[in-house]
């Protein structure tokens, strides 16, 4: 089986400790390995191949933290097209150098995950029912609270003896009532944007309800060097294309698989605060020469020798780099982004 690692990003929402020149997933954010680091770390367990495709402005970030991965597994993107061309893309590397029969696996390198066995568990078990049935196949996550940040999937009948079920419809990011009903309703996974078939699994769907991702396949295909100026021109001139509205959207031929692992998308210091351990009382700090005095639920971040003083606030995130200083409050820390952009315009 082979894995391959999508690590782009844009380095906003965990700014400023992420950039868009050192997104997250580049980030030591819960242990030891950064998200890269235990995202392939996790791969070598699903299969012996693995790939990372990644974009030109980071890949050295990315290839320095992967060294026992062989050059030609990296798959550098020379400008961000969006995930169902960066899909593509692996597609074409792949169907020129291995079988097309053989699963594939698309994952994103910044999730956190903790069960490795059944994470591994789970793309096996998409790889089989993808084999099974032709069909592209998902993993969906069950989920545990009224999220409004994810996609859902409706999950319809089961496919056969395998663990598999038909894929009813797709929502995007509902509103907290409509996410409380798809919770109470039972048959609604998280999307969490991972795609397991093989090269002639997804070419058979691509080309039965995607024709802008198979224009994107004959033009790459139609080039003899990977490698080559022309190879990166041809994919330049590509729209951006999202793998869930160019292809997933549009099918009534896919499957999902509900996960047997832990799973979260950090994308708020709200959800690094709660991926990491918090003392009793809920604080995580980070760095040296902070100081705090009556906190509570707070993620304290410092990278610099300046102090940093807290004192009587909950609730909170304050994070200290060289690119700058973020204070704000934990459940509205999703709107980093739009003050990332808003730097960016004055810049």
């Amino acid at each position: 089986m082979i894995t391959v690692i999508i690590a782009g990003g844009s380095g906003t929402r965990l700014w400023p400790l992420s950039t868009s020149d050192y997104p997250k997933h580049l980030l030591k954010l819960t242990g030891d390995r950064s998200l890269l680091q235990s995202a392939y770390d996790r791969a070598t367990r699903v299969g012996d191949t693995v790939y990372v495709v990644t974009e030109a402005s980071h890949a050295h970030h990315v290839k320095d933290q992967l060294p026992e991965l062989s050059d030609d597994h990296f798959l550098i993107e020379p400008g961000r097209r969006g995930t169902g061309n960066c899909i593509v893309f692996a597609l074409d590397v792949i169907s020129r150098r291995h079988d097309h029969d053989e699963p594939i696996a698309f994952v994103h390198s910044d999730h956190n995950i903790r069960d490795v066995e059944g994470y591994a568990r789970s793309l096996q078990i998409a790889a089989e029912a993808s084999n099974a049935n032709n069909k592209v196949t998902l993993i969906g996550i069950e989920p545990t609270f009224p999220a409004t940040g994810f996609g859902y999937i409706e999950r319809d009948g089961a496919l056969g003896d395998t663990d598999a079920y038909n894929i009813e419809s797709f929502k995007e990011k509902p509103d907290f009532t409509t996410a409380q009903s798809y919770l109470h309703a039972g048959n609604y996974l998280w999307n969490c944007g991972y795609f397991v078939g093989s090269v002639n699994t997804f070419l058979s769907e691509i080309r039965a309800v995607a024709p802008d991702l198979q224009q994107s396949y004959d033009k790459l295909t139609a080039v003899q060097d990977i490698l080559s100026q022309e190879y990166n021109d041809t994919y330049l001139s590509f729209e951006d294309l999202v793998i869930d509205y160019a292809l997933a959207e549009r099918s009534q031929n896919l499957a999902v698989v509900p996960a047997t692992f832990d799973w979260m998308d950090i994308g708020s210091f709200k959800d690094l605060h709660e991926a990491n351990d918090s003392d009793e009382k809920g604080n995580f700090l980070k760095g040296g020469r902070i100081y705090e005095d009556e906190v509570e639920n707070v993620y304290l971040h410092n990278e610099e020798d300046k102090p940093v003083v807290v004192i009587g606030l909950d609730n909170i995130v304050v994070v200290n780099t060289p690119n700058g200083i973020l204070i704000a409050r934990k459940d509205l820390s999703q709107k980093v982004k739009d003050a990332v952009t808003r730097i960016k315009e004055d810049q």
